[in-house]
């Protein structure tokens, strides 16, 4: 396996970019920079990375189980936001989860490049950067995206997917969610019932709890290095020789682990949308 490019980026990169200064790796042709909330639009209102526009999560999960939108409507939202699958999306919050969860389902929809502030938020203000205030700027629809939604359908699976990929050997489902959680101490979440999870599934050893995992960040919230994070999987068995499906609660710390496994060259690696939350209503395996 050949180590891909990290997506993550960091804050002196980005604010070197903005001041349209060289930077290795750099976009090739045009590129967005978006912060990635959920129902926080008045966070960003009050304070931003300069020219970052915008996007809720809620624009492109559906509830009540907040999995992806049907792929008319994810295109129609990415149109909306002036996304086309050429366009180099850089994305950051204030939970980095939902920025992630944000960037899995972009290269699920079929954009090419996709890069993440590593840290965050909190990053771009302990490097002391300049931050404005206000609505963002008026953005231009796309009227065409460049490729069929969605162009990697193999990233984001369905539950019955799911089921169908660990009919075949050697697949591995991998839990990552916290040991509470996966022991079934707890459900993790306040709107989710039942406490367990999904027979079969190793745990990522994702320590922490649904808003920071201690064991794949430094303290300050930056990520470890890939490879120190593969080497606390390889003690559950958890290789990139075989294929691996992540999951979690309902996509957002599965998507961060997705992100991991791709910068580390693992080459089967997928997201079981629905996670826990999706699978704990059916209780017999029936979607």
């Amino acid at each position: 396996m050949t180590p891909a490019r990290s997506p993550w980026v960091c804050a002196t990169w980005l604010a070197d970019l903005l001041q349209h200064r060289p930077v290795t790796a750099g976009p090739q042709g045009e590129w967005r920079l978006l912060e990635v909330g959920f129902d926080a639009e008045h966070r960003y209102r009050a304070g931003h990375i300069p020219g970052a526009d915008y996007i809720d999560t809620r624009e492109v999960e559906s509830p009540p189980l907040w999995n992806v939108l049907k792929p008319a409507q994810l295109r129609q939202v990415l149109l909306r936001h002036g996304l086309r699958a050429d366009i180099t999306v850089i994305l950051y919050g204030r939970s980095n989860y939902a920025a992630e969860r944000m960037a899995h389902i972009l290269l699920y929809a079929g954009i090419r490049d996709v890069r993440l502030l590593d840290g965050g938020w909190q990053s771009w203000l302990r490097a002391g950067l300049a931050w404005q205030t206000g609505a963002a700027a008026g953005i231009t629809p796309s009227s065409h995206f460049g490729v069929s939604v969605p162009a990697q359908p193999q990233l984001l699976l369905t539950m019955a997917q799911t089921q169908k990929r660990l009919a075949q050997p050697g697949t591995l489902l991998v839990s990552i969610r916290s040991w509470p959680e996966f022991s079934g101490q707890t459900s993790g979440y306040d709107y989710i019932a039942a406490a367990g999870d999904i027979p079969g599934a190793r745990w990522g050893l994702a320590a922490g709890d649904s808003q920071f995992i201690t064991n794949f960040h430094h303290p300050d919230g930056t990520v470890r290095n890939p490879s120190e994070i593969a080497a606390l999987w390889q003690q559950q068995h958890i290789t990139g020789d075989k294929p691996v499906i992540f999951y979690c609660g309902t996509g957002w710390r599965a998507a961060f682990a997705f992100f991991i496994a791709r910068a580390l060259g693992w080459a089967d690696i997928a997201v079981y949308d629905g996670g826990w939350f999706e699978w704990s209503q059916h209780s017999n395996g029936t979607p």
